[in-house]
């Protein structure tokens, strides 16, 4: 099937190297010329593990191409998904002028019956709209369907490749069909494509986003709890998560989600459900959990030294909002980052893959390091932010000798407290009982 995909952002990237991998002839077109020309150099924009390998594979069998024309693109394609940006507009709303720039494109090009896929997340009523559009520039008939991503960064190859679902929504049944031909060989071991209207299927992203950061704020609402009472927030996470009704995963507690969805995402929701006049309070509750849970860190690290941080240094360990990306929108560790600024501290962090768009934001104001120990070298604190691997399981005594002053701060609940104790650090998580170093440490 020949695909047009517009928008080489982090979806449109995943997509067009996916489908491209199952044998479809796939043009991915953007405006920015910058990064078309990169992508021919071979270079890719993002970070995701797998993504340049599968972009070059394709690339080399000619079933992958990338280009600034998007009429043609277009034109040439039998379905066109629309991947562009649909960043959160000062009152919440999803800002769709991109889709809508694409669909009036769409409705001026086509010359035969073609499917407009909405790939990017959009509000209800966005396939409506978009069919508005087109109608009023072509007579050519055209169908539209809502087929949103479920990917996670970080993981993004495999999620595309071996999906959990696949939602399709549209009321034509000659698009229903081509998009289902296109993802069989997707999902070949079992029938996970779930066919439904536009609306349903534009609703389910948000839905199943908002459920997914819903878990991590009841969570971090607990944590914050669990340390007032003296509970351990891991072990009521274990005695929770084993519930079959519940199910381990998203439970984790920690210093607040953040990244390109969830954020936005919810408050689109929102903004969405006031313009109906409902009030969805339970994601209003997440979003601002979320929102207090990030200032946790620095608000201990401030608690153990005092609010007036000069003369300390900080060590950040992790950067971009989960590992396995360079994505630091929203994180946490922006957060923490100004509090500690704010508060006249020394930052020295470090991080595999998002130090550089750190520095963009950040210039000389961070110390960058090449290695994690040597953002803790002469630090009075170590704070763990993100759980990448390599900041799992520490040389612990190492941390102790090159230390200023032995006090972590474990934002993500992955070290051994007790076991910290004992080698003279003094340990605070989130949701456990803060240990102070042995006397002997």
């Amino acid at each position: 099937m020949h695909l047009g995909i517009i928008g080489t952002g982090y979806v449109g990237l995943v997509a067009g190297a996916g489908f491209s991998d199952f044998g479809n002839d796939v043009v991915c077109a953007d405006v920015d010329a910058g990064k078309i020309e990169r992508l021919n150099r071979g270079e890719v924009p993002i970070y995701e593990p797998g993504l340049d390998d599968l972009i070059t594979r394709n690339e080399k069998a000619g079933r992958l191409k990338f280009t600034t024309d998007i009429e043609e693109t277009i034109r040439q394609a039998d379905v066109v998904f629309c991947a562009v940006g649909t960043p959160p507009a000062a009152d919440g709303s999803a800002d769709l002028s991109a889709v809508y720039e694409v669909a009036k494109t769409f409705g001026r090009v086509i010359d035969r019956y073609k499917v407009f896929v909405d790939k990017s997340t959009v509000p209800v009523g966005t396939a409506d709209k978009v069919r508005e559009i087109v109608s009023g520039l072509t007579k050519v008939p055209f169908a539209v369907a809502s087929n949103p991503e479920f990917l996670k960064e970080g993981a993004a190859i495999s999620d595309f490749m071996k999906p959990d679902r696949v939602v399709i929504g549209s009321d034509d049944e000659r698009a229903r069909e081509m998009l289902k031909q296109l993802y069989a060989p997707f999902v070949r071991t079992a029938d996970r494509i779930h066919v439904m209207d536009p609306r349903s299927a534009e609703l389910t992203k948000y839905a199943a986003n908002a459920m997914l950061a819903t878990r991590i704020s009841f969570m971090n609402d607990l944590a914050v709890l669990a340390e007032k009472i003296g509970a351990d927030i891991e072990s009521v996470r274990r005695g929770v998560g084993t519930d079959t009704r519940i199910g381990p995963k998203f439970l984790f507690a920690g210093p607040g989600y953040g990244g390109s969805c969830f954020p936005k995402d919810l408050s689109a929701l929102v903004f969405l459900a006031d313009q109906v006049g409902h009030s969805l309070d339970v994601v209003r509750a997440a979003e601002a959990v979320n929102k207090r849970q990030k200032r946790v860190l620095p608000s201990k690290i401030k608690a153990h030294f005092g609010e007036d941080l000069r003369g300390k240094v900080v060590g950040v360990w992790g950067l971009a909002f989960k590992p396995e990306t360079d994505d630091i929108r929203e994180s946490p560790a922006l957060v923490l980052i100004d509090e500690l600024l704010a508060a006249g501290a020394t930052v020295k962090a470090h991080d595999p893959e998002a130090m550089p768009n750190i520095r963009a934001i950040y210039g000389d104001k961070v110390t960058l390091t090449d290695g994690p120990y040597d953002a803790a070298d002469g630090a009075d604190a170590l704070a763990l932010v993100t759980e990448w691997h390599a900041f799992r399981a520490p040389d612990f005594a190492r941390l102790k000798r090159i230390m200023r002053t032995a006090a972590l701060f474990d934002g993500r609940n992955m070290w051994p407290k007790e076991e910290l104790a004992r080698l003279g650090f003094t340990y605070q998580g989130i949701g456990r009982r803060p240990v102070a170093a042995a006397q002997n440490g």
